[in-house]
């Protein structure tokens, strides 16, 4: 995708892939101008996706753009995304639970909310462990707002490198073979 980011406007509908420097993989997707949805393919809560996620999306300046929200889990997330520049930070807020048992949030989290507040109050929070990393964006696409295909499948072994290399979606940003 060769774009230049000026506007909100050209960051909403954007799906990325983006690997941290500690080596975890993501893929997320500005899905409007309030809601994300993302899978994660590396690190501690590997297989983990979620559609509908509530954010706080806004541009810093001509290009930057940050994104904020809490999940259901009490996990605290910012990020700061500098597409054209190929590169983001983000901050992950973990809770000593999900440090402890990230397994319990390793789901479609849509589908098992209720046990997300659960194990929320029911394991400790603090200390939380913080996770500031610079992460290389590898994948760029101009899914369009709100296309549910973008983030539809639990993440599977080499799904990213099917998605970069154009054999996961057709011309028009709709999944092939679903």
């Amino acid at each position: 995708m060769e774009k230049q980011f000026k506007t909100l406007e050209d960051f909403l509908g954007t799906h990325f892939i983006y690997t941290y420097d500690n080596g975890w993989e993501y893929e997320w997707y500005a899905k409007n101008d309030h809601t994300v949805d993302y899978r994660i393919h590396g690190g501690m809560v590997a297989g983990r996706w979620v559609k509908d996620q509530e954010a706080d999306i806004v541009m810093l300046t001509e290009g930057v753009y940050k994104i904020t929200w809490t999940e259901p889990t009490g996990t605290d997330v910012a990020l700061d995304f500098m597409p054209n520049e190929g590169k983001l930070h983000g901050t992950i807020f973990f809770p000593k639970w999900v440090e402890e048992h990230p397994e319990i949030t390793v789901t479609f989290q849509n589908e098992h909310i209720d046990l997300m507040e659960e194990s929320r109050e029911k394991y400790e929070t603090y200390p939380k462990l913080v996770v500031p990393e610079f992460a290389k964006i590898s994948y760029m696409g101009d899914a369009g707002q709100n296309n549910e295909d973008v983030i539809s499948e639990e993440p599977y072994d080499g799904i990213t490198s099917d998605i970069r290399n154009g054999k996961y979606f057709d011309e028009n940003y709709k999944r092939i073979n679903k």
